[in-house]
């Protein structure tokens, strides 16, 4: 049997899918994205101000509320820009090693793994926070070739009648843990900054579009399949989140072992279960909690969109598993009443991070996108992170004023109770797993998130 003309068949098929992937993705990059000079800018947690192009500016005037602390202003346009940059961007791939998948061997995620990339990102920056803190930013951020030449300097100049005349609201300022993570290394000497960027260069690693990496899209879609879902199948943000957790808990990097993942149940976070989870191997743990939770019906209920800059204010949070109807995105910021998101819809070619100095341009974006809240699905997953129990104990305090203060409601989205899930007369978790990814509470309430979530694009 001739083989070479099937050969040469199944390369012009590569050739012109890849070609469709680079079309069909490639605009997410070309589009502008418009800042105001006038309002603060968050970007989990730290708050920017872009009055004035100088690195340098004081932002100590009445630009500011008097309420927040000069710590909490962290910088404008250039240090705003350092930081987006600096947070790890997955995004769809091609020509990885195959995949087996719902149709047939798949070497590509295009139309398919957005949620779980979404997903990714989150993880990657609780790994950010977890071995190199907030305030690290990546050496070559600036270095970084921009796809719109004047993407920094497009700024829309609408004046406010009083700009900052009352203070931020409490929940919207930038929060910073003491004595964990998250709190900020002035003073990194040469060496120090040499083994930051070796450990930048090793978590990117971890995600790799290959069977070894620990979180990478192969060992996350083999997960999957115990509950069922292929290679190529719909993602939901709440699937993705025990995806997650589960990838966490089997890693065999000993640089993992410190750290785990507790996914919410039924809109509740159980103290007890958490501590469990952080203590349980005999020495403390740091935890990513994940919350899938629903802001709405069928659409967005606008109401809770101070509810999600609150929590986007809140230094340890690690982002938002969401997006809009048919697209998911990493939403990590907000200025006035829109999102600001890294967008995974952007096909690229495969990358060996076996190679020793693997290029890392790929794995970082220059261009922050903005969407209105009102277009934003109401099925997500909330994510933070704590470095110990006190840890905790601090971010269910700062979350559950949150919660209150943006309740419409006499029920809040979630709640932080103490003790454990068994205590309310729940099955606890994970022992009574469904597939060995969900409780059977959970996989009764599933269909509830997945309504109307994302579709394929």
């Amino acid at each position: 049997m001739d083989t070479t003309g099937t050969d040469e068949v199944e390369k012009l098929k590569t050739k012109f899918i890849s070609a469709w992937h680079n079309m069909k993705y490639s605009w997410v990059l070309k589009t502008k994205t418009y800042f105001s000079r006038n309002s603060p800018v968050f970007l989990l947690g730290k708050c920017y101000h872009f009055k004035s192009d100088e690195v340098d500016e004081s932002f100590q005037d009445v630009t500011e509320p008097a309420s927040v602390d000069q710590g909490d202003i962290s910088g404008n346009v250039e240090e705003f820009r350092k930081d987006f940059i600096s947070r790890i961007w997955l995004t769809y791939r091609e020509e990885f090693p195959p995949l087996e998948g719902s149709e047939g061997v798949l070497t590509t995620d295009c139309g398919w793994g957005c949620t779980l990339r979404t997903g990714q990102m989150l993880l990657a920056q609780g790994l950010m926070l977890h071995f190199l803190g907030r305030a690290w930013t990546w050496p070559e951020a600036l270095n970084q070739e921009h796809s719109d030449s004047d993407l920094w300097t497009s700024f829309t100049s609408k004046k406010l009648a009083a700009p900052f005349e009352a203070p931020l609201p409490e929940e919207r300022k930038s929060s910073v843990l003491p004595n964990s993570s998250l709190e900020n290394q002035r003073n990194i000497s040469g060496d120090q900054e040499m083994d930051c960027v070796d450990c930048h260069r090793k978590i990117i690693s971890w995600f790799a579009d290959c069977p070894g990496a620990l979180f990478g899209l192969h060992q996350l879609t083999e997960h999957g399949k115990n509950s069922g879902k292929m290679a190529g199948d719909w993602y939901g943000p709440a699937v993705v989140a025990h995806l997650l957790r589960k990838s966490v808990e089997e890693a065999l990097e000993p640089e993992v072992h410190g750290i785990t993942i507790y996914v919410a149940q039924d809109c509740t976070v159980y103290s007890g279960d958490v501590f469990d989870k952080q203590c349980s191997s005999g020495s403390e743990k740091a935890v990513i909690i994940l919350v899938p939770v629903r802001l709405g019906g069928e659409r967005t209920n606008l109401e809770y969109f101070e509810f999600v800059k609150g929590v986007l204010s809140l230094e340890y949070c690690v982002g938002i598993i969401g997006g809009k109807p048919k697209q998911s995105y990493y939403f990590v910021g907000f200025q006035d009443d829109s999102l600001i998101y890294m967008d995974p819809h952007y096909c690229q070619s495969f990358v060996d991070v076996s190679r020793k100095d693997f290029p890392l341009e790929s794995f970082h974006c220059s261009s922050p996108k903005k969407m209105s809240f009102k277009k934003m699905d109401p099925s997500c997953t909330i994510g933070f992170y704590c470095r110990d129990v006190p840890d905790f104990e601090k971010v269910a305090e700062e979350v559950s004023k949150v919660l209150k203060s943006s309740a419409k409601e006499k029920y809040p989205l979630f709640t932080f109770v103490k003790g454990h899930s068994r205590d309310y007369e729940f099955d606890s978790f994970p022992a009574c797993e469904q597939n060995d990814l969900l409780s059977e509470e959970e996989g009764k309430r599933l269909p509830r998130f997945n309504t109307d979530e994302f579709v394929l694009l």
